[in-house]
């Protein structure tokens, strides 16, 4: 019986680890055609010589400086905001925990787009490091409004939360864009969440902040499927909740602000994506989190694709994400939710 339970485990290893190598692989031609589609269509042996063989013609330095950078913003910023969402709906095991519904997406642009209108052109460093503090205050602020009064950390009254907070942060970003018009001016289509105009010193410098974040979700992979199950099992596994939620939700400010920091303020990633991963891998968030990973960088980078091609080069992938996530929340709400209101 032990060996065919064994022989069933390794199975499904093998069965996930081969979805997980397919799922690569599409990234992979995604991502190779996204670099390909433009204004001005090059060809992939286009790329390839770009790579390898730059030469400073002008296709050369537009996939390298324009084209390659954009995606590759595009695949961290998916892949760590799908990652983000997944941790906190197993940390708070609610179903619509996202850092964009829990306010920590509106947290980070707020705190950037300050920042900036105070001191001028923040770039970098200092950007990622007004992305995180901001994140991290809203994320504060959202678990203190939710866990306070009567059905404290119920799901209804964390995402009533967030969305309080996501409107008020909106509404203060929304002013200071409104008086300071030359802060408007510079971030104009990052405030509405786009990867166009990604440079590769801002991708190189917001990369490893997302990479480490990834990194840290996949080693504590096991603990966050335990905390999933809920405080009294992973008490009675040994593990401290409130200790690991505090870790986890210092990973979700890591990858969130990070990513807001890269590509602004995009929605519905972190919720999307995560629901797709159980329909395809079950409750495990050892495969939840990976799989996790690679949806959320496939799908923004093909939602920004789809934006280039159907609409114009410059058109923000966070509007086609809205158009993307809108109607699947409205599904969630009322079909995943039943019993969980406060």
């Amino acid at each position: 019986m032990g060996a065919r339970h064994g022989g069933l485990g390794l199975t499904a290893a093998a069965a996930g680890g081969a979805a997980l190598l397919a799922m690569g692989l599409v990234i992979a031609a995604v991502a190779g055609i996204a670099v390909t589609m433009g204004a001005a269509p090059l060809s992939l042996c286009d790329v390839t010589d770009a790579l390898l063989a730059f030469d400073g013609s002008r296709e050369h330095h537009v996939i390298t400086a324009i084209r390659l950078p954009r995606v590759i913003a595009g695949l961290l910023a998916g892949a760590g905001l799908g990652v983000a969402g997944a941790i906190m709906q197993a940390a708070t095991r609610n179903p619509l925990a996202s850092p964009d519904i829990l306010g920590i997406n509106a947290g980070a642009a707020f705190c950037v787009v300050l920042a900036m209108a105070v001191t001028g052109v923040v770039s970098g460093i200092a950007l990622v490091g007004c992305a995180l503090l901001g994140a991290g205050v809203a994320a504060i602020m959202v678990y203190l409004l939710g866990s306070s009064g009567p059905s404290s950390g119920s799901p209804v009254r964390l995402v009533l939360a967030g969305a309080t907070l996501s409107a008020f942060l909106a509404s203060l970003t929304t002013a200071i864009l409104i008086v300071e018009q030359s802060t408007l001016d510079q971030i104009r289509l990052w405030a509405a969440g786009s990867l166009s105009g990604r440079t590769a010193a801002q991708t190189t410098a917001v990369a490893p902040f997302i990479l480490i974040g990834l990194a840290g979700a996949m080693v504590f992979r096991r603990q966050i499927t335990t905390l999933s199950l809920g405080g009294d099992i992973a008490r009675a596994l040994g593990q401290e909740p409130v200790i690991w939620r505090a870790v986890l939700f210092a990973l979700v400010i890591l990858l969130a602000g990070s990513a807001v920091a890269l590509a602004g303020p995009i929605g519905f990633v972190g919720l999307v994506v995560p629901h797709m991963a159980r329909l395809i891998v079950g409750v495990d968030y050892r495969w939840i989190l990976p799989f996790s990973a690679l949806g959320g960088a496939l799908l923004l980078t093909v939602a920004d694709l789809a934006g280039r091609l159907l609409l114009s080069q410059s058109f923000p992938v966070g509007v086609t994400m809205a158009l993307i996530g809108g109607p699947f929340f409205v599904w969630l709400a009322r079909h995943r939710l039943k019993g969980t209101a406060a």
